[in-house]
């Protein structure tokens, strides 16, 4: 298998820049048009006086502007240009039009500054604790210098996602699988620190590292789920009891303040039937105890409209 055959997407290349060849075009009918302008005033555009050496010069000045037109080059504001001289270093250049000297100069790559986004992914990893694990993850990074981006790496974006990967799966095996799972944001500082120092050597500079997936084997994502249902259940039955508790002491602040302020017992007891007759309740079961107090103080009414039941029955 080769090295370099990651699953990881290649960068998408470059499409035709049209407008570049519209100004080329242009150019050299510019050019033509100007040169024939010249001839035509200088007498010369009949063929009977054209010898030998005027068209060996036509043809140097055609040569000329033709490679003058195709030294004509354009990068956008995010590109720079990596110019070599006779294969040789000579600077960097853009963004905007600028020249090459023909035959000397030519563009080794054209760099992309802006941040970039590569995925890639680990394959039946072990942890610390020997789970195996596939880890799908992203890596946002930037080009800051493009002379060194070329200069010192063959292939910098193959270089970025390669390290990267052996990262994370260092980060794989040093950790165990319960910390993978609830303290990714660690192993994502612990990579991108890991690729920040290898890469800023290239002018390469990595800006944040996000785990985005982890597959763990069918059993195990069976136990944890049991193990998950178990721990919710425990943190349940502990909040009921916290609850009950809390009921507890309460009512027994209640019982204290009951027990000191009868008038305040009875009011509680009243209010209770209150709410049972608000309800709609047909039928309620009281104490023995209310019902003597209903009858003696005839709280609802209760004794005398018995009482004139009575005498409708004896009149």
């Amino acid at each position: 298998m080769s090295l370099f055959n990651t699953g990881v997407k290649a960068p998408i290349k470059k499409k035709p820049d049209y407008t570049l060849i519209l100004i080329r075009f242009v150019v050299l009918v510019i050019t033509i048009a100007a040169i024939s302008i010249v001839y035509h005033k200088t007498g010369r555009s009949s063929l009977n006086i054209i010898d030998l050496k005027e068209m060996w010069g036509g043809a140097a000045i055609f040569l000329f502007v033709f490679l003058l037109v195709f030294s004509i080059r354009k990068a956008d504001e995010w590109e720079r240009a990596i110019v070599l001289r006779f294969g040789k270093f000579r600077r960097v250049r853009g963004p905007g039009l600028f020249f090459l000297i023909p035959l000397a100069d030519r563009i080794a790559q054209m760099v992309d500054i802006r941040i970039r986004v590569s995925d890639f992914s680990t394959q039946k990893t072990l942890t610390s604790d020997s789970v195996t694990v596939n880890v799908d993850a992203i890596c946002f990074w930037l080009v800051w210098d493009p002379q060194k981006a070329i200069l010192e790496v063959e292939n910098y974006f193959d270089a970025v996602v390669l390290s990267s990967k052996t990262a994370l799966r260092n980060a794989i095996s040093s950790h165990d699988l319960s910390t993978f799972l609830e303290r990714s944001d660690i192993i994502e500082k612990q990579i991108q620190e890991y690729v920040d120092r290898k890469t800023t050597e290239w002018g390469i500079t990595v800006l944040h590292i996000e785990i985005v997936d982890i597959q763990i084997p069918e059993p195990l994502q069976d136990s944890l789920s049991r193990v998950a249902q178990a721990e919710r259940e425990k943190k349940g039955r502990i909040f009921l009891a916290e609850a009950e508790i809390e009921i507890a002491k309460k009512l027994e602040e209640a019982i204290t303040i009951y027990a000191k302020n009868e008038g305040a017992l009875k009011l509680k007891i009243l209010t209770i039937l209150n709410e049972g007759l608000k309800a709609g309740n047909s039928m309620m079961l009281v104490p023995n105890t209310i019902t003597e107090e209903l009858k003696t103080k005839d709280i609802f009414g209760l004794a005398a409209l018995n009482e004139l039941k009575q005498q409708k029955k004896t009149e």
